[in-house]
């Protein structure tokens, strides 16, 4: 049963992916997955420089438009 304290999950609002990047260290050889995403590019940073300063990447999931720098 669902909790209804808990408002409906919309995966489109989460723009940022953050990724640990363990092939930087040669941890892996696999393509890194996200390991979480969230709606503010600022805490996807913060969350990446706690968990893994010198290897995260935020990367930006919304498409760019065309013709975009």
């Amino acid at each position: 049963m669902p909790n209804p304290n808990l408002a409906p999950v919309e995966p489109s609002a989460y723009r940022w992916a953050v990724h640990c990047c363990a092939h930087k260290l040669d941890l892996s050889d696999a393509p890194d997955r996200a390991v979480a995403l969230f709606e503010h590019e600022s805490v996807a940073r913060t969350f990446g420089r706690l968990m893994w300063p010198n290897t995260y990447e935020v990367v930006d999931r919304q498409p760019q438009p065309k013709g975009a720098l």
